[in-house]
């Protein structure tokens, strides 16, 4: 498939405050997409919907500029999928023995035998988008620190933060080569392969809301499909529940 991400400019450094402040700072200066940002500690990390990201040490902390045009895709719905697809293989190239425990949860979480092993934050300034994915490579953070369980893929074997940053840009480039290819249908596909199993008991927390049900799939726009005693419902957003974890998670750069 023709390339359609221009070259990773990989940059790693032993400590940063949060490589997604930084790579916006960068793109506000004027830097081109395809830039890459690692750091080996964080000291203000950023989660989804304004959480702390825990920086349990030695985890992955990386940051991607694209362009958001890049694919040939008009909806900006595309890229969790996008994204999580090449942090699912990517963590499966750098430690293959953990392959066939891991999964994805709606949208973009990364789930090791059920517990939250890493999750990924989006955000857009102008045609730029900022692409930030953050996990427990070594160890995860302490249980009361966070309030709830999660997983370290050092458990299936041995790796290092540069490793998978290198794997995971490899796969960020191929699967958006995938989507501008096959479409956003195809991609989807790809995506449920490796998610949570449809059927799978899910409660979606969003503000006040409190919905419970069984996953039903995906629309067309990626929204997920939630069968309720009352029928399909279609969620936009929101905090997703599986049976296997007590709390809500959040990503964080």
């Amino acid at each position: 498939m023709k390339a359609v991400c221009p070259p990773w400019r990989f940059e790693c450094y032993n400590e940063l405050t949060s490589t997604s402040d930084i790579c916006m700072e960068r793109v506000q200066a004027g830097v081109a997409p395809g830039l890459a940002i690692l750091a080996l500690s964080q000291t203000k990390g950023r989660g989804s919907r304004g959480r702390t990201w825990v920086d349990a040490g030695q985890s992955l902390a990386l940051s991607m500029v694209l362009d958001a045009g890049c694919t040939g895709q008009k909806a900006l719905g595309c890229w969790p999928f996008v994204a999580s697809l090449a942090f699912y293989e990517g963590l499966a190239q750098a430690v293959p023995a953990a392959k066939n425990a891991l999964s994805i949860k709606w949208p973009n979480d990364i789930l090791l035998a059920g517990q939250k092993l890493g999750g990924i934050l989006i955000e857009r300034t102008g045609s730029a988008l900022i692409i930030g994915m953050g996990a427990n490579l070594r160890a995860p953070p302490d249980m009361q620190t966070i309030g709830r369980q999660a997983a370290a893929l050092a458990d299936y074997g041995a790796t290092t933060p540069e490793d998978v940053a290198r794997a995971i840009m490899a796969q960020m480039s191929d699967w958006c080569a995938f989507l501008a290819a096959k479409g956003f249908g195809a991609l989807c596909n790809e995506w449920l392969a490796r998610a949570h199993p449809v059927g799978s008991p899910l409660v979606v927390k969003g503000g006040t809301t409190y919905e419970q049900g069984l996953f039903a799939g995906l629309a067309p726009d990626g929204r997920l499909l939630l069968e309720t005693k009352d029928g399909i419902k279609m969620i936009a957003t929101g905090d997703i529940l599986l049976a296997s974890q007590g709390v809500g998670s959040a990503s964080g750069h």
